[in-house]
């Protein structure tokens, strides 16, 4: 007898929510695979557009969860739950948990602030949040940074905000400033005629606006020269390097002295 009694009440449960949980899971996996569609086929739209990468990976984050959500609740209220409390429900705890997750929260923050204004993106070389490198990703939380070294630095959303982003990679062109000192003994007008020559030998380096080669102070044991010229931003660091080895070679061969920090100590004998 109570095994026909427990038949019959399933038997009326799966008439009654049998079609509402067919419903439901349909919906939900109707609708997930829809806002996954939805969510690429934006991200494409982007791209052909030639919008930023960073942008358009956050517009397909954005747009997929979205809908996501909203596949949640229409397969919550085919089950005959009432969604208006559940999100009221909902919101309180996300109030509780935001509070909890205050630092991570301004992380999210940050990166909005990083899609809108675009201080950078993916392939930059930047300094910033006390990291330098190539920007490899741009996530919810952090930014993800590649120093020379190919070392990883994660470094926190909020924290690059928050102070400031130097962009290497922002501009086409760059100015490399370099110093030499020579001696006082040595002739100037010949060493600034060599590093005048080694600029404008160097094919990389502009000729408008052309390389800038002045004394610039006269210290305590050497005549200061500034270099200036203008460089591709992707030469930079090849035309910096270079330039420094040709200058120390050529005051070589030409005779000119760099003069280095140096003491002289006097002993004085006391007489008995």
């Amino acid at each position: 007898m109570d095994f026909n009694k427990y038949a019959d009440l399933a038997l009326v449960y799966l008439s009654e929510y049998g079609l509402k949980i067919v419903a439901a899971l349909a919906i939900f996996i109707i609708g997930k695979w829809v806002a996954k569609k939805l969510s690429v086929v934006t991200k494409t739209m982007m791209t052909k557009a030639k919008v930023d990468i960073t942008l358009s990976e956050f517009t397909e984050s954005l747009v997929y969860f979205s809908l996501l959500a909203m596949v949640i609740l229409a397969s919550l209220n085919a089950l005959g739950i009432n969604t208006t409390s559940f999100i009221a429900v909902f919101g309180a705890a996300s109030l509780a948990v935001g509070l909890a997750l205050q630092g991570s929260l301004a992380n999210v923050g940050a990166a909005v602030l990083i899609i809108i204004f675009r201080p950078f993106k993916i392939g930059d070389f930047i300094e910033a949040g006390g990291a330098t490198g190539t920007v490899d990703d741009i996530t919810m939380f952090s930014t993800i940074i590649s120093p020379l070294d190919n070392r990883t630095i994660i470094v926190p959303n909020s924290k690059i905000i928050g102070g400031n982003i130097v962009n290497f990679s922002k501009k086409e062109k760059r100015r490399v400033d370099l110093t030499f000192g020579i001696g006082y003994d040595d002739d100037l007008r010949l060493a600034k005629q060599v590093l005048i020559d080694i600029l404008n030998s160097d094919e990389r380096i502009h000729k408008d606006p052309e390389p800038f080669v002045a004394v610039s102070e006269l210290g305590d044991s050497s005549v200061n020269f500034i270099t200036r010229a203008w460089v591709d931003t992707a030469n930079y660091w090849d035309v910096y390097f270079n330039t420094i080895e040709k200058v120390k070679l050529t005051f070589d061969e030409k005779g000119i002295t760099i003069p280095y920090p140096q003491m002289d100590v006097h002993m004085k004998k006391e007489e008995n």
